[in-house]
């Protein structure tokens, strides 16, 4: 087994527009989707939501500080999940079924080191 990285990306516009009933349509879609990882073949390890983007700082060279996330996109990291998979097939299995209503994901693996 490896381990995969899940990154969410999406446009926060979406969340920040969103009425408590899209919120409460989302928060059950993630918990369909954790519920539903071993079926497909992987282990959920862990993930957690993060906080919008005007709550980010920066570092730069050790030294530069500044608010803000590295670049400005429409789309932002906005949570991750940690999964572990026996290979990349069923990573992507289990990353198609991650909702992502205002965007989409991407699977990394996560790097061994001996």
């Amino acid at each position: 087994m490896s381990k995969y990285l899940i990154l969410i990306y999406e446009d926060e516009a979406g969340y920040a527009t969103a009425t408590p009933e899209v919120m409460n349509e989302v928060m059950q879609e993630h918990d369909t989707f954790s519920s539903g990882v071993e079926r497909l073949g992987a282990k959920l390890l862990g993930g957690e939501a993060l906080e919008p983007t005007p709550t980010a700082t920066s570092v730069r060279g050790g030294s530069e500080v500044t608010d803000g996330p590295f670049v400005e996109t429409k789309e932002a990291l906005g949570g991750y999940y940690v999964i572990d998979a026996p290979d990349l097939d069923t990573a992507l299995a289990v990353a198609r079924s991650c909702p992502a209503r205002f965007g989409g994901v991407e699977v990394r693996p996560v790097m061994t080191f001996d």
